[in-house]
């Protein structure tokens, strides 16, 4: 039977009832409805708008329903609707009248904004420990490659050479700012909504500080129209998700490029790659492509919820029922997506002399020639321009610069000393690097002390 069909004629319509129904995935908010609940009825018998007694019987047969659900003794129905509705149901048989007590001085909606809170915060703590795993996986990999030196690339081309230490740390940046971004988003979510009503408050002396305390909430709501009705910090955690995929997506490409047998760069572990259905030498990094598939998914999320919002009036509507299924949908892409991206990249193998091999083609070390001619006085223009030449000469005779005689070098400029082959060695232009943040095995060092 409807808890709300005082104000109705006649019964749903079946397939309405269907439709309307969210409980076939909302279900998975049962412990923050709970959780809710009880706190809501322990404030009701602390300021004695129900009995204290009752309150504590409240709470008992709560504890009690979150014990059936999880030993998967109950089942939930859509003439309920969804959990909330679906719980006071339950609630209500076991103690009959009492039961109806619990929905004194709140509403669905300022209930429904505190389960989705709760989870959320619940959610951003297990993406951030993830992402902290993450983090520290590349530093470890990091470590074992400081002195891996392969090319760094702009525009996929080859342009200077650095350390695969260096390009994992790069990483560790971006998915630094993602726990930034995830800890900012917890604050915002950290509000409790409880206490508001439909939109207006309530009548009762009820007391939401108290409920700020029991629900671990930071502060209140301010607005009560606000709280109900905004869903702007699940926007922004799927935001925050949306920029994690991307930064796992980017990765992602580079180790698919890296494993084909053009570069060769590293080797996917084997269980994490499957073959192909007709063709017996494939190895496809399966699961890396996955993370970057599933990247478009999550941005779907964001842009369903983002258009979900865009055009509701105050307050509460029905279409934020769809609010779940993107939120849900969203961390749990990230969260798998991490869980799977740590194992794939711990396990698998770096070819370091087919790296270093590639440094060392492709005129990398073009620009620390230029800055050799800056050191002997000439502006970085010419010496530009005077490289550029002189790469140009090496391609149509197949050489590279360190390969050319010092007679040739002369031809270019007669700045041009001895000391030129060992200042465009390609471990000797990682080592000049002097800026802060550079690719410089000092810098790289002190990146990895910091960063540990």
């Amino acid at each position: 039977m409807k808890l709300w069909k005082g104000r109705f004629s006649k019964a749903e319509n079946s397939l309405a009832e269907e439709f309307n129904a969210s409980i076939e995935f909302d279900q998975r908010l049962y412990k923050q409805d709970i959780t809710g609940s009880i706190a809501h009825a322990r404030m009701l018998g602390k300021q004695g708008i129900i009995d204290k007694e009752e309150a504590l019987a409240i709470e008992s047969s709560l504890l009690e329903i979150l014990k059936d659900i999880e030993d998967g003794k109950i089942e939930f129905t859509i003439e309920q609707e969804d959990i909330h509705m679906n719980i006071e149901s339950i609630l209500t048989e076991r103690l009959g009248p009492l039961g109806k007590k619990l929905h004194t001085a709140r509403s669905r909606n300022d209930q429904v904004a505190v389960d989705i809170r709760l989870y959320l915060k619940d959610e951003i703590n297990h993406v951030v420990e993830l992402l902290e795993e993450l983090k520290q996986t590349l530093v470890t990999l990091a470590k074992e490659h400081q002195d891996t030196v392969m090319p760094g690339y702009t525009h996929l081309q080859r342009a200077q050479p650095v350390t695969l230490a260096f390009y994992l740390m790069a990483y560790w940046e971006m998915f630094h700012r993602d726990v930034r971004r995830f800890r900012f988003c917890y604050e915002t979510t950290n509000t409790l909504p409880l206490g508001s009503g439909a939109l207006a408050g309530t009548t009762y002396n009820t007391d939401r500080d108290f409920l700020a305390d029991e629900l671990g909430f930071d502060r209140l709501c301010d607005n009560a129209m606000d709280a109900v009705s905004d869903r702007d910090f699940a926007i922004e955690f799927i935001s925050s998700c949306s920029i994690a995929m991307m930064h796992l997506s980017r990765f992602c490409e580079e180790l698919i490029i890296w494993s084909s047998t053009e570069f060769q760069f590293i080797e996917m572990d084997d269980g994490y790659s499957t073959g192909s259905s007709i063709m017996p030498q494939k190895k496809n990094p399966d699961m890396a492509e996955l993370i970057r598939g599933k990247t478009g998914r999550v941005y779907g999320d964001l842009m369903t919820l983002l258009t979900l919002m865009k055009g509701l009036p105050l307050a509460y509507n029905k279409d934020m029922q769809e609010d779940k299924l993107p939120v849900f949908d969203a961390g749990d892409t990230l969260k798998s997506s991490l869980a799977i991206f740590i194992q794939m990249i711990t396990t698998m193998k770096v070819n370091v002399q087919i790296m270093e091999k590639a440094a060392k083609s492709g005129f990398m070390n073009a620009t620390d020639a230029a800055d050799y001619l800056v050191s002997k006085g000439l502006a970085f223009r010419d010496c530009h321009e005077i490289i550029g030449r002189m790469v140009l000469y090496c391609i149509e005779n197949g050489k590279a610069i360190e390969e050319l005689t010092m007679e040739e070098l002369k031809g270019f400029s007669e700045k041009f000393e001895k000391d030129i082959y060992e200042k465009i060695d390609i471990r000797s232009c990682i080592k000049a690097k002097k800026s802060k943040g550079s690719t410089s095995f000092e810098s790289v060092e002190q990146m990895l002390a910091a960063k540990s």
